[in-house]
């Protein structure tokens, strides 16, 4: 029996995959990979057989259960087996489904994890997710429901909009107006932290040297002003949240927070030896 990694390839640019991720494709023996997957990266692993698994909306794609029959068969023929995805394997990705297929089998199976594109965006406009006196909470989020193996007690609607200080939305382009809109609704009966002139940063292809960026505030996003721009052959990051808001506008709101800094430490003496307890 061999063994299955689920290795997360990052965001998109190949040089962003880890170390770890990268010597196991060096000595992978196959590698079932994702279509948001750069094909570039296959090159780490030319000794091995390379099987496509791709899944996009609206494209053919390869059945969830078909792909955990391969890879269980994959298990029984080689020693080294890579499921290659995009991002991180433990955010929509699947992985759950494929994991315990694989243990049920009696498979061993690691994972690998990957850089998510949400902090790939956070990294290439330089805003942070999180801001001190501004941000606090972020959340992923995603609209996109698939129809296999959802079990009859789940909700078949969308999932309401959680109230997060930071909203991270993947796969929403279709749904990028209705999102905003359904913000700015809840913003007004008091159930959102997100009004019409929040700052939003929406990302194609992030990290990589197609990457394309439209900012601008969640009004203008509701009015289908970004409708246009939108390339339907590229992942799409949507970015929602005040710690998104111009550096300049974010400093005036730290320094009227009344926060102050406690700098008795910086004269102190440090000892080397000293126990120090949290």
């Amino acid at each position: 029996m061999g063994k299955v990694y689920l290795v997360g390839a990052g965001p998109g640019a190949v040089d962003l995959i880890t170390v770890r991720g990268a010597k196991l494709l060096e000595r992978a023996d196959i590698v079932f990979y994702d279509a948001l997957v750069d094909p570039a990266i296959l090159k780490l692993c030319p000794q091995a057989i390379t099987v496509a698994v791709g899944k996009r909306c609206g494209k053919l794609s390869s059945a969830q259960q078909f792909i955990n029959k391969r890879l269980v068969d994959a298990a029984h023929k080689h020693q080294i087996i890579v499921r290659l995805k995009g991002g991180d394997p433990m955010l929509f990705g699947r992985t759950d489904e494929e994991i315990q297929t694989l243990k049920a089998a009696g498979i061993e199976v690691s994972v690998v994890p990957g850089i998510t594109a949400a902090l790939a965006g956070a990294a290439s406009i330089q805003q942070s997710l999180t801001l001190r006196g501004i941000s606090r909470s972020v959340a992923f989020v995603t609209l996109a429901q698939g129809n296999e193996n959802v079990l009859e007690a789940n909700p078949t609607s969308p999932i309401i909009n959680p109230n997060a200080d930071t909203l991270v939305y993947y796969m929403g382009r279709k749904d990028a107006a209705r999102i905003a809109m359904k913000l700015i609704k809840q913003n007004s009966q008091g159930l959102s932290k997100h009004s019409a002139d929040t700052p939003v940063h929406v990302l194609e292809a992030v990290s990589t040297p197609q990457e394309r960026q439209w900012i601008s505030t969640l009004a203008e996003l509701a009015a289908g002003k970004a409708d246009a721009w939108f390339d339907s052959s590229s992942p799409t990051l949507i970015m929602i949240g005040e710690a998104l808001r111009n550096k300049s506008q974010t400093s005036e709101n730290l320094e009227s927070s009344g926060a102050k800094i406690n700098d008795s430490l910086q004269n102190s003496q440090v000892l080397a030896n000293s126990r120090r307890s949290a």
